[in-house]
């Protein structure tokens, strides 16, 4: 296994941001992800994992430490159980399982990443959560230095949470996942923008069908990874959707009603109320396209930050962290609510 010196990060991101890393290798085999903790661990040094490289905004300082790249891979379909290792890319692992007709994954078309993360953030988009289907999580404990099997209760999942990003943060590293798929399931069509793209259909669309619509209407708001589209160098959605009590939804709601806006928000079982961050950063001042120097905001998604350049050079971490925390403030000051970011910050 090979240890590299001041590599740097910003290639390995889908927002092209992010200094060098003191150490850097890569694990091919889960003996290899051990051998990569010890040797941090032996030097005393912090450790960061890293996948896909869609969800992260690494520090323009970089990280001082080892970072740790999974390229684990290999798809074992057993039954109705996939076996997915945590380097496999993550739209290809759902393109093989709608393929072979198994419903629960269909909605995550598109997805950037690798399916390593997908048990860490609860990713989830279209009325699909991965915490649904997800079976059990193969990890390596660093601290007693052994591999478990954590089952879905024993990763603390709720929404856009696990604890693999909260309680036990860097403590897990993910090697497989294994999500329970339906064989012949008929695909989730819940979410509005997939009944208005099937709306004029009078036969049911396959799994196939419906990963391929969600893959088009992610293409048409610039969170499909695209070569050459600029909207595609950000981290997805960079704020997540606040979850608010209902009399302060409701409150918002008949304020939107009283301009003629139209707000859809949607009810948690939790028993509080999801509302879109995108329409919350609208309406706090904020259009698509704007621009805060080389950092700015999706010309098709106002949820997406991106790293478009200002004609001398990409934007830093520190310019995006800028543009986000001038958004956060524009939203708690018309509405009270603070949105908090999605990605995860590293090196800062």
């Amino acid at each position: 296994m090979q240890f590299i010196e001041d590599q740097l990060l910003a290639p390995y991101t889908t927002l092209g941001i992010g200094g060098p890393a003191r150490w850097f290798a890569q694990a091919k085999s889960e003996a290899e992800v051990v051998e990569a903790s010890r040797w941090a661990r032996e030097r005393a040094l912090p450790m960061f994992v890293l996948g896909g490289g869609s969800n992260v905004l690494i520090s323009d300082g970089g990280f001082a430490g080892l970072v740790l790249h999974i390229g684990l891979i290999g798809i074992d379909p057993g039954g109705e159980v996939f076996r997915v290792a945590a380097g496999e890319s993550w739209d290809d692992c759902v393109q093989r399982t709608v393929e072979a007709g198994f419903a629960g994954l269909e909605c995550l078309a598109g997805i950037p990443g690798t399916a390593g993360g997908t048990p860490v953030q609860n990713v989830g988009a279209y009325g699909q959560e991965v915490s649904t289907v997800i079976e059990q999580v193969r990890v390596l404990d660093t601290q007693a230095q052994e591999f478990l099997e954590l089952s879905n209760r024993d990763c603390g999942f709720a929404y856009r949470r696990s604890r693999f990003n909260s309680t036990d943060r860097g403590r897990f590293i993910v090697v497989r996942v294994d999500y329970r798929l339906k064989h012949n399931g008929e695909p989730n069509l819940t979410y509005a923008d997939l009944k208005l793209h099937f709306q004029s259909r009078t036969e049911h669309p396959s799994l196939s069908e419906v990963a391929a619509a969600v893959r088009s209407i992610r293409r048409g708001k610039g969170m499909l990874l695209v070569d050459g589209d600029p909207d595609c160098r950000s981290a997805g959605s960079f704020f997540k959707n606040p979850e608010v009590p209902p009399q302060v939804s409701a409150k918002i709601c008949e304020g939107a009603e009283r301009a003629g806006l139209t707000l859809r928000t949607y009810p948690c079982d939790s028993g509080l109320v999801k509302i879109p961050a995108a329409w919350l950063i609208e309406q706090a001042g904020f259009s698509k396209g704007y621009r805060l120097g080389a950092a700015g905001i999706s010309s098709r998604h106002t949820l997406a930050l991106v790293n478009c350049g200002d004609g001398t050079g990409d934007a830093s971490a520190a310019q995006i962290l800028a543009l986000a925390q001038k958004i956060a403030d524009a939203v708690e000051a018309r509405f009270g609510i603070r949105l908090v970011m999605e990605p995860e910050k590293v090196g800062f």
